[in-house]
């Protein structure tokens, strides 16, 4: 069985991008939008892989103002 409390630090990192790139996102529209630019299924990654292609997401998009394909979520 996988430690538990890997969780505490993954929902804290993921609180932190949340908070800090896209304040204004409903959780869900995070999510939904994240999925969509990562065109595979987020079921099978790990933690650790997930909050890595979730900064790899900001990071491609920061500056290109870009946001606004997001926001038909």
């Amino acid at each position: 069985m996988r430690d538990p409390n890997r969780l505490d630090d993954f929902y804290e990192k993921l609180k932190k991008i949340h908070k800090e790139k896209v304040p204004d996102w409903r959780f869900g529209q995070l999510i939904s939008n994240f999925e969509s630019w990562y065109g595979k299924d987020i079921f099978y990654l790990e933690e650790s892989q997930f909050i890595s292609k979730l900064n790899e997401f900001f990071d491609g998009i920061k500056g290109k103002n870009q946001w606004n394909i997001f926001l038909i979520y």
